[in-house]
């Protein structure tokens, strides 16, 4: 792989040593090549074209007009920056800054309004213009790279001058690419070879809007590794959360804590995570005391007044956006939503310029460098994010925009005596594309960077400092080891692992849904055990009670539909409740009384029934829950404020074969605990969904029997259930049409013949129990019993739909025994992973997560690469312990 060989800077210089005045495309070239001069000079030696004619530094000049024009029309902020923009670019191309009217689509009053005042500005093109390089008899002028020059720059040029060209003839080996497996490792890889002693013989080229940009940013700020080029403006923290505060004031009373956690981590304030998901106007919190009360006089302060008053509460000065709101005119406007607007617009768009300290590594943009003086360079990520996009403007020629920057693009990676390309070749699954001028480098066919000359490197181990403090543990201890597993758990670790793993380790803040349903479930065990207590004015009373604890979670206009909401699910309880109360509790124990309940409290009554919110742990199954109501000694019932599931869906999530993505185990689990206490019994579970019949309550129309999904515990195998009399009976009477005229035709015992023969499946499918040999010879006994007939045929068809039925609504002996050994299955591999021996996967048993249902998505992350050290970090978390070079 090879490219046009770009002259090493001190043979640059050698070619252009001899002369006074040297002129080159960019800053960076202009230092490397001063820094080398070794004679005394007098002036300029080299020098960009713009510098040469202001005798300045290079300011952003679209950035400068942009803040005159604003002072001297009405203009909108957005029409000035589109305008201005256009008038600079076209001048750029053009040479004059009128030629943009020549073009009728921007002939406008706006263009010819920012044409007169841009004319009569000092900008840099303005001086550009306007100047010419004189040259005495004796001085001589060298062009350092003249076709990266634009019109305008190339017109200050005196009639006689020497172009030199920064290729030579020979071409230019490309190193390999060095490929890493994330970003992560690849910024590892840097700090592995960067010190504070050698930060300045380093450069790393980057694109700055990238995921590298904060990466590296943030490694060297941990490693106290000088750099510059980095952050600009609104980089800075203090910078970002005085806009979020300037929001906050016209945001309304539905911006919640989760939003404005930055601006309140500024203003000192520490808020759990509890509150994340509420309403900033109502926590009850003093640490958003100050805000609350500051967004409450906000409408009647200045932009200053609020600047100072950011500067009053956090000690910290911000003098040079004080600066920006005074150029911007803005800062005695009152605070409103359009002049917050303008400002973000603003600061968008514009980069504002600071001071900066240039020692260090350099870091610098790729898509506005073209070269780098640092004998080692690092270039990061290479991908098509580093290809320039050439503006689509009348006055643009695209292709000779595209021979500049790909001459650019040539010089930028041979930057440094030794270049390093550090890249990826996939992420999220998919593989990443080189920039698109190796395709016109390379000349070889590519779709990503394995394809072309690389090299593999892992992730190495590395150590930066002391990192969090850390607690020595003995080698002998071990882990706490899992004995018993909820619902709950076991739900979560099914669809992830690594999910369930971090939901052991981190808070999460509360969900509206979930301090909603434990209201319900509260009152639902409250009802239960005062039901003659509980009238229409003690509803009301439970309906004030969640509107106000519930408060923070909606807008004001949202509070009357969540009453009509609380009042029917309540009301409904209390109807289900009235003809299911709980009966024959002799056979319970009480419950241990670990937990409260809300209204009891509240009403200053006791709930001691045994029945409700019944607490069980077996050792022996190893598990463990609450059981909502035990309606009986046979009969169990779960309240439930989300969507109701059919019978079929909840056999189907909780299938230990066919793995769901909707795990769901508690019917099973809870059925396969209360079997151990019942074991002969036929047991059910309910699902009350209270409310599914939320609609149907506003017209008059519900049904109780609506919101109830239950599922069936038959204490016998499915062979020996679907031999009895009451099955076949049901053919005969229950079934579908043919079904029931074919059984009728038939005995009991020509029925049995087909078990004495052949097992009945273990299916759901009704296709797949007909094609199985108890399929093909119940249906040949039939036949031969009954007539080959159509109906006959159908008939079979239907019974086995009838039989697969009975599998899909409910659990048999089998269905409890698997799910026992699938329980003690799970929690071995879970204490394996918690012992380290190896990772928490981030796939559950039927592969990729469903994240609908993860809480930790942001901790998942999917992109391989080295786990011992994970492994071993899990473990130890489940011990028992407590503008020059300059990028911008």
């Amino acid at each position: 792989m090879s490219l046009k060989r770009s002259k090493p800077i001190d043979r640059l210089y050698q070619n252009v040593s001899a002369y006074d005045l040297v002129i080159v495309p960019d800053s960076p070239l202009a230092d490397a090549l001063n820094r080398r001069l070794e004679r005394p000079h007098f002036g300029p030696f080299a020098i960009t074209p713009r510098r040469l004619a202001t005798r300045r530094r290079e300011t952003a000049e679209d950035r400068t007009a942009f803040l005159e024009v604003i002072d001297e029309t009405e203009l909108s902020w957005k029409q000035i920056a589109y305008t201005v923009g256009n008038v600079l670019q076209c001048w750029e191309y053009r040479g004059t800054p009128d030629s943009i009217l020549e073009y009728d689509a921007f002939d406008t009053p706006a263009t010819r309004t920012v044409v007169d005042i841009v004319e009569s500005m000092d900008t840099s093109s303005r001086l550009l213009a306007d100047y010419q390089i004189d040259i005495g008899i004796d001085e001589s002028v060298a062009v350092v790279g003249e076709r990266q020059l634009t019109n305008l720059e190339r017109s200050i040029l005196p009639d006689e001058y020497d172009s030199i060209d920064r290729f030579t003839e020979d071409t230019f080996a490309l190193p390999p690419f060095r490929i890493f497996e994330s970003s992560a490792a690849i910024v590892d890889a840097i700090l592995d070879t960067v010190t504070r002693e050698n930060a300045d013989n380093i450069g790393i080229v980057l694109d700055a809007s990238s995921e590298y940009s904060p990466l590296v940013e943030s490694a060297l700020d941990t490693a106290e590794i000088p750099y510059y080029g980095g952050p600009g403006f609104m980089e800075n923290r203090d910078h970002r959360a005085f806009v979020q505060l300037l929001r906050c004031t016209t945001a309304g009373s539905d911006t919640r804590v989760q939003s404005v956690k930055p601006l309140l981590s500024c203003l000192g304030a520490t808020v759990p995570i509890d509150h994340d998901e509420k309403r900033l106007s109502d926590v009850d919190d003093p640490d958003v005391e100050w805000l609350r009360e500051f967004t409450d006089q906000a409408t009647a302060l200045t932009f200053e007044e609020t600047l100072q008053a950011y500067e009053d509460r956090t000690g910290h000065s911000l003098e040079a956006f004080r600066s920006e709101l005074a150029d911007l005119n803005l800062l005695a406007e009152p605070i409103t939503s359009e002049a917050i607007d303008r400002l973000t617009f603003y600061l968008e768009t514009y980069e504002v310029p600071i001071d900066r300290d240039n020692e260090g590594i350099l870091l610098a943009d790729a898509k506005s460098a073209s070269f780098v003086d640092r004998p080692v360079v690092f270039y990061l990520g290479l991908d098509e994010e580093w290809t320039h996009s050439s503006p689509k403007r009348p006055w643009v020629d695209r292709d000779e925009e595209y021979d500049r920057n790909i001459d650019s693009f040539q010089s930028l990676l041979q930057s440094g005596v030794e270049q390093y390309y550090l890249v990826q070749d996939a992420a999220g699954g998919s593989p990443i594309t080189p920039c698109l001028y190796f395709e016109e480098l390379l000349k070889t066919d590519f779709e990503q960077f394995s394809d072309l000359e690389s090299i593999r490197h892992a992730r190495t181990d590395r150590t930066t400092g002391d990192g969090f403090e850390r607690e020595s543990l003995n080698a002998t201890v071990e882990p706490d080891h899992v004995e018993t597993i909820s619902q709950s758990s076991l739900n979560t670790y099914a669809n992830s692992p690594r999910d369930y793993f971090f939901g052991r380790l981190v808070d999460n803040p509360d969900k509206h849904y979930f301090v909603e349903g434990n209201y319900f479930h509260d009152f639902a065990e409250f009802v239960a055990n005062h039901p003659r207590f509980v009238d229409d004015d003690r509803i009301a009373a439970v309906v004030d009670v969640m509107i106000e604890e519930t408060r923070a979670f909606y807008r004001e206009v949202d509070l009357e539909t969540r009453r009509t909401r609380y009042r029917a699910g309540l009301e409904t309880i209390c109807e289900y409740l009235e003809d299911n109360a709980p009966s024959d509790t002799t056979v319970l124990t009480p419950s241990s009384g670990w937990d409260t309940n809300f209204f009891a409290e509240y009403f200053g009554r006791d709930v001691d029934s045994p029945a409700t919110e019944h607490w069980f742990e077996d050792d022996e199954l190893r598990l463990k829950g609450k059981i909502d109501l035990v309606q009986s000694p046979t009969q169990l019932v779960d309240f439930k404020s989300g969507s109701k599931n059919s019978p079929s869906q909840v056999t189907k999530y909780t299938s230990i074969d066919e793995p769901s993505d909707k795990s769901d185990f508690q019917a099973l689990l809870y059925l396969t605990y209360w079997r151990q206490r019942c074991p002969d019994e036929r047991l059910e579970f309910t699902f009350f969904h209270f409310l599914e019949t939320l609609d149907d309550i506003v017209t008059g129309d519900a049904s109780i029997g609506d919101c109830l999904t239950t599922v069936t515990y038959h204490p016998e195998t499915f062979d020996e259930f679907a031999q009895s009399q009451t099955v076949f009976d049901e053919l005969r009477e229950d079934a579908a049409n043919d079904c029931n005229k074919t059984f009728s035709k038939t005995s009991y015992e020509t029925y049995l013949t087909a078990f004495d023969v052949h097992d009945v499946p273990r299916t759901r499918d009704a296709d797949e129990m007909a094609a199985s040999p108890f399929g093909e010879a119940l249906r040949e006994r039939l036949i031969d019993d009954v007539g080959e007939y159509k109906y006959v045929n159908n008939g079979c068809m239907q019974a086995f739909r009838h039989l697969c039925g009975y599998r899909k609504e409910g659990y048999f002996v089998e269905d409890i025994d698997k799910f026992e050994r699938f329980v003690d299955d799970q929690l071995e591999q879970l204490n394996q992973y918690r012992r380290g021996e190896d990772r928490f996967p981030v796939d559950g048993r039927a592969g990729e997560p469903n994240y609908r249902y993860v809480n930790n998505r942001d901790m998942l992350l999917t992109q391989t690469r080295s786990t011992r050290d994970d492994s071993q970090d899990e473990a130890a978390a489940m011990a028992p312990t407590e503008q020059s070079e300059g990028r911008r």
